[in-house]
């Protein structure tokens, strides 16, 4: 049984942790493999080298694109890897190596991002394409540097591992990301060494182009296609559960257990992905399934989520939401009858390069929810101007999702959950589908709805 597994950055940072929990356990000798992994880098190291995932503090990337000392950023960043390294020394990272590496790293970094530089002062060539470059040649380091420590750690504990650079830095080959992938696995044997693999993936296409920060689970999704998996296996620091722990308390906060692609889809709309959409979609037509597993709980089995799974019983899965989104309405009395009105809206909002979570309309209003970045005054000007009346209010959307909760009470359940605790529903809809109940309520009123729809619909 082959299983193609992805370590997060968070627990990559607790490599301690990974060697006794994952990659050991209570595994001897052969049991030891037929297993690969694929590693994130190190907690914060890409929002070091391009920026901070959830606060947009810039990293080396900007540096880069406002062309200031991005040299001088790359050695800042250099130091805080290799003191990096030496939180592992205790567990046999030979850390003289380990600096060379990406030391030698950082430095052909600098050089082709110097000749990047070059050609782009001369102003002959596309600025996107040339800063998309730099972007992927950066966010590349960070896995390396994790890939790179792991195997080394590895054959210092006596275990055979294998380092599977699929960054492609010293190499010119113009390979798609699934050639190289299927060319880098050609003449690996998983059943005698572990096989370690960067979570980043050069390829003519450019990995982040389309997934951005999301190019560690296509790689990890891609491999596990190519070897035809029949399992893939996603470590995090937590278990995907019924709320945020961090909301509701650990002892109110109960791993899914199982679940299926069609709310995986759900959450990652809303921006807590168990696994990126994208990245999901190959392994559920190949009928891979996934599971997600806590790293610092090796003995509990996690969360399955499978193509055709249904609860035996009708019940809410998973109580989420986010606090930055925005609602939108568009009430004008003309909209009454008039075919392709809602269209004239889209319109706008494609124009923008807009997209919203949640639509709800009545006879004439129509309320859409966009997250708070996506909130640009030039949209809002110009939906002002071809519209009776626009209203733009700071909110929040509480979702309620389960695989069978087409059931008659769920949603009167949830809506009395809310009233009891005097959260008025600004907004809200279900499709025909009904794994997901969508509410817009008050910003103020989040984690008050998180917790009051966890206790009546999730903890028994």
């Amino acid at each position: 049984m082959l299983t193609v597994e992805k370590i997060g950055g968070t627990s990559m940072s607790q490599f301690q942790d990974v060697l006794q929990n994952i990659i050991i356990g209570n595994r001897t000798g052969k049991e030891l493999y037929n297993r690969v992994f694929v590693v994130s880098a190190y907690g914060g190291v890409t929002n070091w080298l391009l920026e901070h995932k959830k606060t947009g503090e810039p990293g080396v990337y900007q540096k880069f694109v406002n062309n200031e000392n991005y040299i001088q950023a790359l050695d800042e960043v250099l130091v805080k890897l290799q003191n990096i390294n030496k939180q592992f020394v205790d567990i046999n990272l030979d850390l003289n190596l380990a600096d060379k590496f990406i030391s030698d790293r950082i430095d052909h970094a600098k050089n082709y991002l110097r000749s990047l530089s070059d050609v782009l002062a001369t102003g002959y060539v596309s600025k996107p394409n040339i800063l998309l470059a730099a972007r992927e040649i950066l966010a590349s380091l960070g896995e390396a540097h994790s890939a790179f420590n792991s195997v080394n750690i590895l054959e210092n504990n006596g275990i055979s591992g294998t380092f599977i650079d699929l960054c492609g830095f010293n190499d010119s080959e113009f390979l798609t990301i699934d050639e190289r992938i299927n060319e880098t696995f050609k003449n690996i044997d998983a059943a005698s060494t572990i096989p370690i693999v960067t979570g980043y993936t050069k390829g003519t296409e450019g990995i982040m182009r389309e997934f951005d920060r999301g190019y560690s689970e296509v790689s990890f999704s891609k491999i596990a296609v190519e070897l035809k998996a029949n399992e893939a296996i996603i470590h995090k620091e937590y278990h995907l559960s019924s709320a945020d722990p961090n909301i509701v308390g650990v002892e109110n906060s109960i791993p899914v257990g199982s679940t299926n692609y069609n709310v995986a889809d759900q959450l990652a709309d809303i921006g807590m992905e168990a696994i990126h959409p994208k990245a999901s979609k190959p392994l559920e037509m190949n009928g891979i399934n996934i599971r997600i597993k806590n790293t610092f709980e090796p003995d509990h089995p996690g969360t399955l989520i499978s193509k055709n799974y249904v609860g035996e019983e009708s019940r809410v899965e998973i109580i989420s939401g986010t606090n930055k989104v925005v609602a939108i309405e568009i009430h004008d009395p003309s909209m009454v009858g008039e075919v392709g009105f809602a269209l004239q809206i889209m319109e706008i909002f494609r124009q923008h390069k807009v997209s919203y979570i949640l639509k709800s309309t009545n006879a004439n209003s129509i309320t859409q929810v966009i997250w708070q970045k996506d909130k640009h005054q030039a949209l809002i000007d110009e939906l002002k101007e071809a519209f009776y009346e626009v209203t733009v209010k700071d909110v929040a959307m509480i979702c309620t999702m389960g695989t069978n909760i087409a059931h008659p009470g769920i949603m009167a359940k949830a809506t009395n959950a809310l009233a009891e605790n005097k959260i008025n529903v600004e907004s809200l809809s279900q499709s025909l589908k009904q794994v997901n109940m969508q509410f817009v309520i008050q910003r103020h009123d989040y984690e008050r709805a998180i917790v009051a729809l966890n206790n009546a619909l999730c903890v028994e």
